[in-house]
């Protein structure tokens, strides 16, 4: 990792600072050292979804549109206060192309992030509200208390109505 450093930049964002903008090709590579981010879509008429959370010890990534050549397919937005190290992303794949371990390991959380938004997706599609609310909770317990309630609320597709009923019900 000390190779690494020269290259990075701490970057402290405030509440909804956009880190990257949806549809650009001019990409990073993020290390979330503190507060958490989302990455999220907008469709045309500016209604967005979000796809996931990260917090501490996470990573944001375009990784993959950047390999095929694509612009970035989403936004990644600072959720509550945080600090990232970031660096760009042509300067990532020299390091990790020089360091296999590391890009074996960062390819393959590549891909748990992807299989992690499409299970999202699918529950949106399968689970009732409560359902989506205890999957939350199950798989990111962490999270739940830290999240501002209408960020989650729009990740589970859920009214901030709906979720603050489904707590004040104690069925959370």
């Amino acid at each position: 990792m000390a190779a690494l450093e020269p290259y990075l930049t701490i970057v402290d964002c405030q509440k909804g600072d956009v880190l990257l903008h949806q549809g650009i090709y001019e990409m990073e590579q993020y290390f979330i050292l503190d507060g958490i981010l989302k990455r999220a879509v907008t469709n045309q008429n500016a209604k967005e979804m979000i796809l996931r959370f990260g917090a501490e010890r996470d990573i944001e990534t375009s990784y993959a549109a950047w390999r095929l050549k694509t612009p970035t397919p989403y936004s990644i937005v600072s959720v509550t206060k945080a600090r990232v190290a970031k660096l760009s992303l042509p300067q990532w794949v020299m390091f990790i192309e020089s360091h296999s371990e590391v890009k074996q390991t960062f390819e393959f959380e590549v891909m748990q992030l992807m299989s992690e938004i499409m299970a999202h997706t699918i529950t949106l599609h399968l689970l009732n509200a409560p359902g989506r609310v205890h999957r939350f909770v199950r798989k990111h317990a962490d999270l739940f208390e830290r999240l501002p309630k209408k960020e989650l609320a729009s990740y589970l597709n859920l009214s901030p109505e709906t979720l603050s009923r489904l707590k004040n019900q104690g069925k959370i």
